[in-house]
């Protein structure tokens, strides 16, 4: 049975300072839970509502066997998948420049992050900087979003401006006025930045771009003025892959 304490631990690592303070993270559900665990990521603790097939490969001390009662208690789904893990947040990594690495300039929204993740993933990029104002990749909903790429993406949180100041790369930025982005040359080992969902690229770091590019509107009579950043994601890193 879950103590007080357990849920109230639980149930704060929905707030960043808590799990900076625990150094602990959420996961839910059979298939995000599992490809965790499989990526030998930390787990702490392990609560699940019936016999779950990691059960046998993790230590029985790890593991508690809940109500789905209690499970919806510290759940932040509305329909929870029979899993909660708790994780550890992985030491932070030193940022390889090789390949294509996509940088976020303050993207706000847990579902896009999560997004994105999972599109790195699915176009084979290893690594997202993020400037420090872009949401924590340990968000419950950005963790949920990635549907267990957070496994293999590794997400790094930095002074972007300082980042770009000092690559070598060629950096490449989605702007509304670049070239278009199907005629562009691009190179392998780059870096691609997409700007903030409601302001695009803040003016520091466009100084800084040294190929902006932009995915070309063919309504003209359209009002929309943008595209979602993750779907203009998806659209860019094709583009770079299919060079």
């Amino acid at each position: 049975m879950l103590s007080k304490n357990q849920i109230k631990l639980i149930t704060s690592l929905s707030q960043k300072k808590y799990r900076n303070q625990h150094q602990l993270f959420v996961a839910e559900g059979i298939k995000v839970v599992g490809e965790l665990i499989e990526a030998g990521f930390g787990l702490e603790k392990l609560y699940c509502t019936e016999n779950y097939r990691f059960i046998n490969f993790i230590d029985k001390e790890k593991v508690e066997i809940i109500s789905e009662n209690e499970l919806k208690k510290i759940s932040s789904l509305k329909s929870p998948n029979q899993v909660l893990g708790l994780f550890k947040i992985p030491q932070a990594k030193k940022i390889n420049e090789k390949g294509l690495i996509v940088a976020l300039d303050d993207i706000n929204d847990p579902g896009n992050l999560g997004t994105i993740i999972r599109l790195c993933d699915w176009f084979g990029v290893k690594q997202i900087v993020c400037s420090t104002n872009t949401v924590d990749c340990f968000n419950v909903k950005v963790v949920q979003a990635t549907m267990g790429s957070l496994a293999r993406v590794n997400v790094f949180y930095t002074d972007l401006e300082e980042f770009l100041n000092r690559t070598t790369l060629p950096i490449y930025g989605a702007v509304m006025n670049g070239k278009n982005v199907y005629s562009a040359s691009k190179e392998e080992n780059a870096i691609l930045v997409m700007g903030n969902e409601a302001n695009g690229i803040s003016e520091t770091i466009e100084k800084l771009i040294t190929h902006t590019i932009t995915i070309p509107k063919y309504n003209k009579d359209a009002v929309i003025d943008s595209l979602n950043v993750a779907t203009a994601t998806a659209i860019l890193l094709n583009e770079f892959r299919r060079n």
